[in-house]
């Protein structure tokens, strides 16, 4: 349910609610929040939440560092691990500066006027990510180790999998909070998850995203476990990917979706920085080059974008080679942009290639072009690409590039 600022205020009256939490990420999307009481909910939603931005990484120098957060209220939810009597409440919130123009490193105003820019061409994109994460024990002092919670394989159940009551937990909070997994299984690593999500609109299908590592995080903390996201946290096992599902329509029915590919092929070099963005990003992808129509990993090469079968009629496509370390905020806006131009352009998709991608490598590449294979090359490619130069703030390219 999507709520107004009235009803937010009328909630809150009367459901014991006695913190609210204002949510934004930092420019690698991180998750922060500032609470605040419910006597204070009227400000927010007039002024907004002050804050200093000094301390938050990639915002802001500490000579111009007030910033203010303004909360939506379409996206209330209540934390339903909080107590029932005093509740807590979260809203996602856009950043400004003190004369209200919109601060440049705030991602999730990107994805809007990304939204936006796709609206004035009529198009309408839904997303929806794909996460997987390793679920590891700790210690007798409560610290992380790298010892994983199971030994349990590729779609195993218990009691090899001793995932599955964590996963249920997760799955049943994100109901609670309005986000609606498809599915869940045990993935091919030890202690290794997989949990997907419905489509939805690309604004709340990032906060949506945002919000369940921070469910996942808390509910294996209560269960005595750590969740590790990151894209290669075990050497010689399988990595964690955050599989992006996508699907771009035209009210009149007009097929898209081919020069939407296109584009986002176009210009996958040039964005992988931002959807790949730690050294270990690039592990995860092996040692031999990939090619562009390839995502590599260690233990297998499939493809980059992958049209999934469906019974329901309703096309999409999944890129394959972003990970959990991403903002998805910045990531979803990217792969508009890039739909967005080869729609613009005309763009048409490659012819295809009859190859065995598992008998493919650097020397019978059979003329494809190679992902980044390093960061340092994908910034590098980045930081040459009058794309990417275009559509980010300073901000967010002094950032990442």
């Amino acid at each position: 349910m999507k709520y107004s600022k009235e009803e937010v205020l009328q909630f809150v009256n009367e459901e014991d609610v006695k913190f609210i939490r204002m949510a934004f990420c930092d420019i690698f999307g991180k998750q922060k929040n500032i609470s605040i009481m419910p006597g204070e909910l009227e400000n927010a939603f007039a002024y907004g939440v002050p804050i200093d931005g000094s301390a938050i990484t990639g915002f802001t120098s500490q000579v111009h560092s007030d910033l203010f957060l303004h909360p939506d209220p379409s996206t209330l939810s209540v934390l339903p691990w909080r107590p029932e009597h005093g509740r807590v409440v979260r809203m996602f919130c856009s950043i400004t500066k003190p004369d209200g123009s919109p601060f440049g490193a705030d991602t999730r105003t990107l994805l809007e006027n990304a939204v936006k820019e796709a609206e004035k061409a009529g198009v309408k994109f839904t997303f929806a990510s794909e996460m997987e994460f390793y679920l590891f024990r700790c210690d007798e002092n409560g610290d992380p180790t790298k010892i994983p919670y199971d030994n349990a394989g590729y779609m195993d159940i218990a009691p090899m999998d001793k995932g599955e009551n964590v996963r249920r937990e997760i799955c049943l909070y994100l109901e609670q909070m309005g986000i609606y997994p498809e599915s869940s299984h045990h993935e091919e690593g030890p202690g290794q998850n997989k949990i997907d999500f419905k489509c939805s609109d690309p604004l709340h299908a990032a906060d949506a995203a945002v919000t369940f590592q921070s469910v996942v995080n808390t509910v294996s903390s209560r269960n005595g476990l750590v969740a590790d996201f990151s894209p290669k946290p075990l050497k010689d096992l399988p990595g964690n990917g955050m599989h992006i599902s996508f699907a771009a329509t035209k009210a009149d029915g007009t097929e898209i979706m081919p020069s939407i590919l296109a584009g986002i092929l176009k210009h996958i070099r040039e964005i992988t920085v931002f959807l790949n963005t730690a050294e270990e990003s690039y592990a995860r992808f092996g040692q031999c080059k990939a090619p562009k129509y390839v995502s590599w990993s260690n233990e297998n090469r499939s493809q980059l974008i992958r049209i999934p079968a469906t019974t329901d009629g309703n096309k999409r496509a999944e890129l394959r080679s972003p990970d959990s370390l991403c903002n998805p905020y910045l990531a979803y806006a990217m792969i508009i942009y890039a739909g967005l131009d080869g729609l613009q352009n005309n763009l048409e998709l490659p012819k295809p290639k009859d190859c065995n991608l598992l008998e493919l490598d650097e020397a019978n590449a059979n003329g494809l072009e190679t992902l980044p294979k390093s960061l340092a090359e994908a910034k590098a490619i980045a930081k040459e690409s009058a794309f990417v130069m275009d559509k980010l703030s300073t901000e967010i390219k002094n950032s990442y590039i």
